[in-house]
């Protein structure tokens, strides 16, 4: 069974390096500019915090890794990582939700009646 998180997954950056080194570049000063510490207006720890919740909304384990604890750097508390970790499953069961209003739409389009 493959292992989909792992520490060493980093090693693969490897074949970005070696394939499209300058989006990589690009990528990483765009990474570094929306997580500035400073010249940003929403604090750094909000920011990490918008960013584990979508990292748990998308449910990616590198995400929810790097940003719970760059946002306890940045001064989150673990009541704000739950909080996050809240606003993160809401956002989630409401596009289950709303999808389900779609499907029933959709369903329409077959002919079915509501």
């Amino acid at each position: 069974m493959t292992e989909y998180f792992d520490r060493n997954d980093r090693d693969y950056t490897k074949v970005y390096k070696e394939h499209t080194p300058d989006i990589l570049k690009k990528f990483g000063e765009f990474d570094a500019a929306v997580f500035a510490k400073e010249g940003r207006e929403i604090p750094l720890k909000f920011r990490e915090l918008i960013a584990l919740a979508v990292g748990i909304t998308t449910q990616c384990v590198y995400c929810i890794d790097a940003h719970s604890q760059n946002a306890v750097k940045a001064g989150a508390s673990e009541a704000e990582l739950a909080e996050a970790a809240w606003v993160a499953t809401a956002i989630r069961a409401g596009g289950g939700y709303a999808h389900g209003r779609l499907a029933f739409k959709l369903a329409g389009d077959a002919g079915h009646t509501h």
